[in-house]
């Protein structure tokens, strides 16, 4: 398979020439003749047309035998996005993949987690995506194991464990097919690495995105909602601290000092877990979306156009961990963000974890994970009684597994498991799934900021109707009402 099918030709030819970075990850070149494979902003020449092949992702281009351009280097492409027009079935299977659902899980397994059989995923994939599901897993573990021995100082052996590799002798064999050269062979001719003092898991990365991108309103949402005690930020980077499996750590973002990039400093002491928290964090400053899909969308309503022309680089902030943004939206509820970031702090020194990090004052805290707060006592929280009776119920779900808040499901039957919560509301459902699932046609039509965003002259519109608008911004709703919000803010 090959993108010639998904695509133009003739405008992956235009991207490639003008080495457009709006189009970075959304397709890869292959070279026949030289067996490689660029991202189109590649700086090396071009090569002769009759040589090039394009492909819808690098799994794809390494299924088809070619191996990564040691010169664009694209592991470090942004991704592509989970919602793309294709199969929410495959967006679906990509996000867990993305998770590690197949480092310690097989394809059935996987299969079975989103419905469907292991020959009809596969053969979504290779529609869809161009390789296997375990292709795309083989091909992310060796290539963010490419990453971290060519951008950090972390011992091999740790490369290889934080890529979810078993062994070094696979790893190794991994390097030499895939890439021509062993891992020694790879850092011996690297650029200067910048060197991290720490454990061996200590390290940052840099995470690449498509322009434009709002950095300025995205750090200044994260830091007006900041949970104190476990999260911070300033004007120029955002701070919290993470507890992916059971390890416990920090993390650090800021913007790159040149490039279309952010920076990602990560401190933890089971580096197992690294591949995961750099999943977390691109959908948690939504690195992957294609501002161009969404903007062709969103322009053909006047008011959008507007907003998007003033504001073009804004994006879906989304969040670390579901159950966190669960709470927040049911805290947040008729209450102001200044209220709400004041009540999650006392829940945080209620069931939170202590967290101690020399060098970290304003990180003192993890945040509670369902089980803590579900054996809280509560009553020292101020809020309405009925409100601390939502927060149990959800805590205790999650806590028992009754409830999964993660993107398996899709968006409607996401909406009928969380609000079969008494207590929670179509619109806290639409916003969480906006900011925990990184869902982007979530849309909660009912919320007071965007009627009156909507408003023309003195009539506000219904929640029926704005519904019935947002209808032809899909499958972009949610970053409509981004654009909604904020705008609304700047004028």
């Amino acid at each position: 398979m090959n993108m010639d099918k998904l695509m133009d030709r003739a405008a992956c030819d235009r991207a490639r020439r003008a080495r457009d970075p709006r189009f970075d990850g959304l397709f890869f070149t292959g070279v026949k003749s030289t067996g490689i494979y660029c991202r189109p902003i590649c700086p090396a020449p071009s090569p002769r047309p009759e040589n090039i092949v394009y492909y819808p992702t690098a799994a794809a281009a390494a299924a088809a035998g070619l191996r990564p351009c040691l010169r664009c280097r694209p592991e470090t492409a942004p991704g592509t996005p989970a919602w793309n027009g294709t199969s929410a079935t495959v967006a679906r299977a990509m996000h867990l993949i993305r998770q590690g659902a197949l480092d310690g899980g097989s394809v059935k397994d996987l299969a079975v987690r989103l419905g469907i059989g292991t020959r009809h995923l596969d053969r979504l994939f290779r529609r869809h995506i161009g390789a296997t599901p375990k292709a795309i897993a083989d091909n992310q573990r060796l290539l963010f194991a490419k990453r971290l021995v060519v951008e950090t100082d972390m011992p091999i052996t740790q490369a290889a464990l934080a890529a979810g590799y078993g062994s070094i002798r696979r790893f190794n064999a991994a390097f030499r097919q895939r890439l021509g050269r062993s891992p020694s062979q790879l850092r011996g001719r690297r650029p200067q690495a910048r060197r991290v003092t720490g454990s061996a898991s200590s390290c940052i990365l840099t995470l690449t995105y498509r322009p434009p991108y709002d950095w300025e309103r995205m750090l200044a949402f994260f830091r007006a909602r900041a949970i104190p005690g476990v999260e911070w930020a300033d004007g120029k980077v955002y701070r919290r601290t993470i507890r992916p499996s059971a390890a416990r750590g920090a993390i650090a973002v800021r913007h790159a000092p040149k490039g279309h990039a952010l920076e990602l400093a990560v401190d933890l002491p089971d580096n197992r877990q690294l591949m995961t928290v750099v999943a977390r964090v691109r959908r948690m400053f939504d690195l992957d979306a294609n501002p161009q899909a969404i903007h062709r969308t969103l322009n053909r309503d006047p008011l959008l156009a507007e907003r998007v022309g003033r504001l073009p680089g804004l994006r879906l902030p989304g969040s670390w961990d579901p159950f966190e943004t669960a709470v927040r939206a049911v805290v947040g509820q008729q209450v102001s963000v200044k209220g709400a970031v004041t009540q999650l702090g006392r829940i945080a020194r209620l069931a939170g974890t202590p967290y101690q990090e020399e060098g970290e004052p304003h990180l003192t805290r993890l945040f509670p994970r369902a089980e803590d707060l579900a054996a809280a006592d509560m009553a020292a929280i101020g809020m309405p009684r009925k409100r601390k009776e939502t927060l149990r119920q959800l805590a205790q779900r999650v806590a028992s597994g009754a409830l999964r808040l993660e993107s398996v499901m899709d968006l409607p039957r996401f909406v009928v498991a969380l609000t079969a919560i008494p207590g929670i509301g179509d619109w806290t459902a639409h916003y969480v799934a906006m900011r925990a699932l990184g869902e982007p046609d979530a849309f909660p039509a009912a919320d007071l900021g965007l009627l009156k965003a909507l408003q023309e002259g003195q009539r506000r519109p219904t929640e029926k109707e704005a519904g019935e608008r947002a209808e032809a911004w899909r499958p972009w709703r949610a970053y409509a009402a981004i654009y909604l919000w904020m705008g609304q803010e700047e004028k």
